[in-house]
């Protein structure tokens, strides 16, 4: 009989689409972070024409196809097979701190959270986030709070860390980018939630954010699920 692996405290869930430029270096951090404690990593992978696949599969990550286009969708899929009760995510860009994960993971049972989301806007790195995307992300979180009275500066982050359990009472219906702001809109409404302030990097790789298209698609979910 071969040893009997233990279940994962943890699942990093990371989406990707055309990332061979960075997801090694991203799993890399991952390990480092976890170290000794029971974790898998999780890519989940829309159509990639690169590498991405066999670095993750390399580096040890399990990578789940999922050809159904939309960051929504990938993040549901990486839910959906996560084994661990405490999930966290990061984009494969090499933007997020991995490093911050146990500290994270550590919050949750200090503070009796159910979920945490962090903030890029407060220490953001030189050349991390354009002028552009600064305004954009300030409409949309501004929106957010007026709209629904959560009080989060960063309605667009994708660093997320909480317990799966959860998932079964949030109403997440979009599959876009749009995900991301109506999860933290369902966490803070449903249980006890924080966000917390984090690094922000320079991205490795080229920007799959369409600016427009995607941010005036955000705002428009924003009105959608509020009325």
């Amino acid at each position: 009989m071969g040893d009997i692996l233990p279940v994962p405290k943890v699942s990093v869930v990371i989406p990707t689409m055309n990332e061979e430029e960075s997801v090694g270096l991203v799993i890399d951090e991952v390990k480092q972070a976890l170290g000794q404690m029971p974790y898998e990593i999780l890519v989940v992978d829309t159509n990639s024409k690169d590498r991405t696949r066999e670095i993750a599969s390399e580096k040890g990550a399990v990578v789940i196809d999922e050809p159904r286009r939309g960051y929504g969708r990938a993040y549901k899929t990486g839910f959906e097979r996560a084994q661990a009760d405490i999930i966290a995510t990061l984009d494969a860009d090499l933007t997020y701190p991995a490093s911050m994960i146990p500290q994270l993971v550590d919050m949750l049972d200090d503070k009796g959270l159910d979920f945490i989301t962090t903030n890029r806007l407060n220490m953001m790195e030189k050349g991390s986030m354009s002028a552009k995307h600064r305004f954009g992300n300030w409409v949309l979180s501004m929106t957010f709070r007026i709209l629904f009275h959560v009080k989060v500066k960063d309605s667009q982050s994708g660093m997320w860390v909480f317990h799966k359990s959860i998932l079964k009472d949030l109403d997440i219906r979009s599959d876009g980018m749009s995900m991301s702001e109506e999860l933290k809109i369902e966490a803070f409404k449903k249980f006890k939630a924080a966000e917390i302030p984090i690094n922000y990097r320079p991205r490795v790789g080229d920007v799959k954010l369409s600016s427009w298209k995607d941010g005036l698609g955000n705002l428009k979910y924003l009105f959608k699920k509020r009325f």
